[in-house]
């Protein structure tokens, strides 16, 4: 740290427990009191360089002729501590200005009008030339300059020492500190006047490495947070970059706030030097912090992380903060939620009223604003897919965030307090063109209604409408045609849509072969191939035939399947026609036919992985025979049944 000597003389002043005494051999003729501490000096040193002493010794020498002179300064910027570097000055006494000191002692020299006027090379200018000429040309001086600002703010503020302080880190912020060998990392290697590093002394040629943009963080995150908004916005008006400021912000955060740390890891550990020196925050402080940070957090959207954001929202709702701050967060979460991860998303309920384990609320609003910006922004683009440029597609914001969103309600559907309604509006938030495959609201709904055993019939048939079984993949339609939590009528939509991507599997390895015989002739010039191509024309031929016989057994199994879904129509009709309840008639249908349906799913199954048949498209009902679409009765009148 730089310093500047001042004076020559041999220190004279000697404290005794709250008084300082001059021991020039004098006694002393005025006694100056600063808070709680006693200065017993001598008038004429003081008043030949203070205007305000000498105003205030002529004032009290008229008052008490007879008694001592008695003078009082309470508000003396940086007190008793200050006023002794003043007096040495005075008595010419040697002292040494530095970062630490000459922002209060300017203050205090300026409240005490040690001018010019008062004698040459007073105080006020010697503090004027060091500050400008030495601390504001150096990193380090100017930081430690700006912190003391903040104990003399307001006389600080009015000698324009607070903005001259920040304006020196802001247009050293975006400056590499290697290009000036300013000291900015401790332990650094030795250079040479040439810019080479040193070893023992002697040049080695190399150059030191240049630090990074971020050098400058762990630094700013010492100040205040007054002097810290002050510098950003300094920043900000010099054009850095908004990533880095906002990167700036975030490390001041994980500093201060050690909720952050719990889960994204501390930042140099500095939480836990912070505890170990009794100097984190109170909560009141850090609700503070987090409704000023996040006004000072740049508007763009991806300058900071999401899960940077999900702690801060995690943190808000936990200190109780303003709920204008709360919504703010989550709608800057919104507004980059495709770039979450289902961690971040699984927020436990922090409030007494709510019963959920986790705060589904909070997802909904959060999904609220991302869809709202989302049809914003999409226009007149694909919903679902949009080219990366290099001639394939790739998932838009709004599919990731319909996988993201499946995912969340399977993990939150096993909470028995989580009501039927709140998790239909989250499911149906999700436009339905976001979702290609309806596999994942599957899983969830699969394991809400295991979860929620007593719910009745209606409410489960009104969940289960919430996806889409044409949308399910090969896989999850096995499944789901055994899955006994399913209704009834869902299972037999499940069985009609998967016996139609059957039908149109067949139907297109029957035009693929078809079309490898068409071309036997056309590639063989008419006549037989060449003697190097017989043996891989042999080969097809024998894979079309093998093919072929596959194809026939298909065709037997998709028979087999239309005698079952009539046999399961015969049914229905016969529990209508006996006029029973509906509980008992229809909880008999799937003991009669469960074990067919499992035989013949897995026989199908058996035979798609045989062929290399994995994941039918999406077909359309219009396709399929009368005698199918007759099964998708979901009324028990015999009347409706018969029309």
């Amino acid at each position: 740290m730089a310093c500047m000597k001042l004076g020559s003389k041999t220190d004279a002043f000697q404290r005794r427990g709250q008084a300082w005494f001059c021991t020039t051999g004098l006694p002393s003729d005025i006694v100056v009191e600063v808070g709680e501490m006693t200065f017993h000096l001598h008038k004429f040193p003081l008043l030949s360089r203070s205007g305000i002493i000498e105003k205030l010794v002529a004032e009290a020498s008229s008052e008490n002729v007879e008694e001592g002179c008695l003078i009082q300064i309470p508000d003396l910027p940086g007190g008793a501590k200050t006023f002794e570097l003043v007096a040495k000055f005075c008595y010419g006494v040697k002292l040494e200005l530095t970062a630490s000191n000459v922002v209060p002692l300017s203050c205090a020299t300026n409240h005490l009008e040690m001018t010019e006027e008062y004698g040459g090379d007073n105080l006020i200018s010697q503090t004027e030339m060091f500050l400008n000429q030495v601390v504001l040309h150096n990193w380090k001086d100017s930081l430690r300059a700006l912190q003391t600002c903040e104990d003399v703010i307001s006389y600080a503020d009015d000698l324009n020492i607070t903005k001259r302080c920040v304006d020196s880190l802001a247009a050293k912020a975006r400056t590499d500190p290697n290009l000036f060998g300013w000291p900015v990392e401790r332990g650094g290697p030795m250079q040479s006047p040439g810019g080479s590093v040193l070893w023992n002394g002697i040049s080695t040629g190399a150059r030191p490495k240049h630090s990074s943009s971020d050098w400058w963080y762990d630094d700013a995150s010492t100040l205040s947070l007054p002097l810290f908004k002050r510098l950003i916005s300094a920043m900000e008006a010099r054009g850095i970059k908004q990533e880095i400021i906002a990167g700036s912000i975030s490390y001041y955060c994980k500093r201060y706030l050690p909720g952050l740390n719990r889960r994204q890891g501390a930042v140099g550990d500095s939480s836990t030097r912070l505890a170990a020196l009794g100097s984190v925050p109170s909560k009141d402080d850090q609700k503070l912090l987090i409704q000023d940070i996040d006004q000072l957090l740049p508007a763009q959207e991806g300058l900071v992380s999401t899960k940077f954001l999900f702690g801060l929202l995690r943190t808000a709702m936990i200190l109780k903060a303003d709920p204008a701050c709360i919504s703010s967060l989550e709608r800057r979460i919104g507004l980059q939620l495709d770039q979450a991860t289902l961690e971040d998303l699984l927020m436990p309920t922090f409030s007494y009223t709510m019963e959920t384990l986790y705060d589904v609320d909070c997802v909904q609003r959060i999904l609220d604003h991302f869809l709202a910006t989302d049809q914003a922004v999409a226009g007149g683009a694909s919903p679902c897919s949009v080219d990366n440029g290099f001639g394939s597609l790739s998932l838009t914001p709004i599919t990731m965030v319909a996988k993201l969103i499946d995912g969340y309600l399977a993990e939150v559907a096993p909470d028995i307090n989580l009501k039927p309604p709140k998790f239909q509006a989250l499911a149906t938030a999700v436009p339905e063109y976001a979702r290609p495959l309806d596999d994942g609201l599957y899983r969830a709904i699969d394991i809400f209604l295991k979860s929620h055993a007593w719910l009745p019939e209606s409410e489960r048939e009104q969940l289960c409408r919430l996806m889409d079984c044409q949308k399910l993949s090969l896989e999850a339609c096995t499944h789901a045609a055994q899955n006994e939590r399913l209704p009834l009528r869902v299972i037999v939509q499940v069985l009609f849509f998967e016996q139609l991507q059957l039908r149109n599997s067949i139907a297109g390895c029957f035009l693929v072969s078809e079309n490898l015989e068409g071309s036997r002739p056309l590639r063989g010039g008419g006549g037989l191939p060449a003697s190097g191509e017989g043996g891989g024309w042999a080969m097809t031929v024998r894979e079309n035939q093998v093919l072929k016989v596959g194809m026939d057994n298909m065709r037997m199994r998709v028979s087999e399947l239309e005698k079952e879904c009539s046999n399961m129509k015969q049914e229905i009709e016969k529990l209508g026609r006996m006029k029973v309840s509906s509980s008992g008639a229809w909880g008999n249908v799937p003991k009669k036919l469960g074990l067919s349906f499992k035989s013949q799913m897995c026989s199908t199954q058996e035979g798609l992985q045989e062929h290399g048949i994995s994941e039918p498209g999406f077909w359309d009902a219009k396709n399929v025979p009368d005698s199918l679409a007759a099964v998708l009765i979901t009324q028990q009148d015999p009347t409706t049944a018969s029309n």
